[in-house]
């Protein structure tokens, strides 16, 4: 295990702002003013001053929001910050983007500071279902900036696509999927839509407006899978597919050289640094929120002190079980060695019973030095992680 004293090696930055709030969205964002970013701006510069001497970032995600709606001088402001605090040089710097909000200009400048990957949101490339979604890109804005991001110099592009998207037939799909793959982006990132409370888009359910085919969606699922995989991606985790950069493939690892190394740090249980309003951190085993309000996360920043909410430091074995259901959302499962020196418990002493249920129900494979959902557990891996949870 890493010592203790070892600078952090992850941050998570969140942008709360959007051109205006999508159908589905439940993440804390807000169609906001100028004036109140230049704020935010000013107030995530203090932040990341306060924890920059813990940092030693080799992954950087900034999400969203949309990150890309920061015009240049903002994101200057913000990248010249971490040139001056040491925070550049990431081996994975990742910025979410809208494919209405790409420009040669922004491009060049996040290039220019060393970011060197992008994850487009597309969610369809279907006109009408983005209408319906409330997306303010058009499809052809999306081959745009995506060739915008080519010539700029980006090698590692990620398309971000949604399925069962209520009007979304098999025939749409498909039609989304072979222009999806036609674009050769490095990583595929594709999640089913997600009903949650307080989205509009969870209020014309329950009011009868259309219905969900569960059916439907598993299909569209194993359509995704056998066409990501035809067109040479490789699936390392539910929702997300990567190409291997080298024909070389270490046989030990089902994780594709492409593969969001940020993400994989998540899922594996690591450390990482939550900043802005909203984001969460984990540190040292003492998990933190910051307040969901960005003027709340201003105003504290602007008396010197970091705006958190809450935090707690999670008991070692209810941890363990959080790490263990996050890890089985990867193919590769958790091999026991691994799981070991990251948590310090056995899966097979503490979750004997649990990991044999999952292989009588025919979701999971208990080999002998892994556990892993099979390709059935997996479109059910919310329910198998639920039983790890202490």
């Amino acid at each position: 295990m890493p010592e203790l004293s070892s600078p952090i090696a992850s941050l998570y930055v969140h942008v709360p702002f959007c051109a205006q709030k999508c159908e589905y969205c439940a993440f804390y964002s807000e169609a906001s003013s100028g004036e109140l970013i230049n704020r935010y701006t000013a107030a995530l510069v203090r932040e990341l001053e306060l924890v920059a001497d813990d940092l030693k970032p080799k992954t950087i995600f900034f999400g969203g929001g949309t990150p890309s709606i920061l015009n240049l001088r903002q994101w200057e402001q913000i990248l010249r910050t971490m040139e001056r605090l040491n925070l550049l040089g990431a081996e994975e710097f990742t910025i979410e983007c809208n494919p209405a909000t790409v420009s040669a200009d922004k491009s060049k400048l996040l290039r220019d500071f060393g970011v060197n990957r992008i994850s487009m949101g597309v969610q369809s490339l279907d006109e009408q279902l983005l209408d319906r979604l409330g997306r303010v890109h058009s499809r052809e804005m999306v081959f745009k900036s995506f060739d915008t991001l080519r010539r700029s110099g980006f090698e590692n592009l990620n398309l971000d696509l949604m399925f069962a998207i209520p009007g979304q037939t098999m025939e749409i799909w498909r039609a989304t999927l072979n222009e999806a793959m036609a674009m050769q982006s490095e990583h595929l990132s594709s999640y089913e839509v997600i009903y949650e409370d307080d989205t509009p888009l969870y209020e014309q359910l329950q009011a009868g407006e259309f219905a969900v085919d569960e059916n439907l969606a598993c299909e569209m699922y194993e359509e995704l899978i056998a066409r990501a995989t035809a067109a040479g991606y490789h699936q390392y985790e539910i929702a997300n597919f990567a190409r291997n950069k080298s024909a070389i493939r270490n046989p030990q690892s089902a994780i594709p050289s492409l593969a969001c190394r940020h993400n994989v740090n998540y899922w594996r249980g690591g450390s990482y640094y939550g900043v802005g309003p909203s984001a969460t951190g984990y540190v040292r085993g003492v998990r933190t929120k910051n307040w969901s309000n960005t003027p709340l996360y201003c105003d504290q920043l602007e008396k010197g002190k970091r705006a958190i909410e809450s935090s707690e430091e999670l008991p070692p074995l209810r941890r363990a079980g959080e790490i263990a259901a996050f890890g089985l959302r990867m193919n590769a499962g958790w091999p026991f060695d691994e799981f070991q020196s990251t948590t310090q418990y056995d899966l097979r002493k503490e979750w004997d019973s649990e990991m044999n249920q999952l292989a009588e129900r025919g979701w999971a494979t208990r080999q002998s030095d892994r556990f892993q959902l099979t390709h059935q557990g997996l479109r059910f891996a919310d329910a198998a992680a639920e039983m790890f949870l202490r």
